[in-house]
């Protein structure tokens, strides 16, 4: 069990990214491929890679788990902006670098969440 908060919320924040990650694959990159007029290169992808059918046909699992994770990383974030960090010089630094990576990766996967809401749930229901 790892035991530096710090390096847990890391930890959290990647899960939560490759998450969302999921739904970029699930939903973007197809809507992408044939905006682009790659239809048969997905038809390929498709067939090269089946699982892709289904995290669409699954979309509202894999939305949820993302932002449940999601959620856990920020809550897990939010708890401990406020833990002090070591007094030595060279562990200070890379307390400080380990909350800035947690928080990009956070927002980076906030990011790909919301995007893939749009592709999935938004656009379609406008076209």
């Amino acid at each position: 069990m790892i035991e530096d908060p710090l390096r847990r919320n890391l930890g959290l924040s990647f899960v939560a990214l490759v998450a969302s990650g999921g739904t970029l694959v699930c939903c973007v990159l197809p809507a992408v491929m044939v905006s682009l007029g790659a239809g048969a290169a997905l038809a390929g992808l498709v067939t090269a890679v089946p699982q892709l059918v289904w995290l669409s046909a699954h979309k509202a699992g894999v939305f949820g788990l993302a932002a449940a994770l999601l959620l856990l990383s920020g809550a897990a974030l939010w708890r401990a902006r406020a833990l002090p960090c070591p007094l030595d010089p060279a562990l200070a630094a890379s307390c400080a670098r380990l909350r800035r990576w947690s928080a990009r990766l956070w927002i980076a996967a906030a990011m790909a969440v919301t995007l893939g809401a749009l592709f999935a749930f938004v656009l379609p229901r406008l076209a």
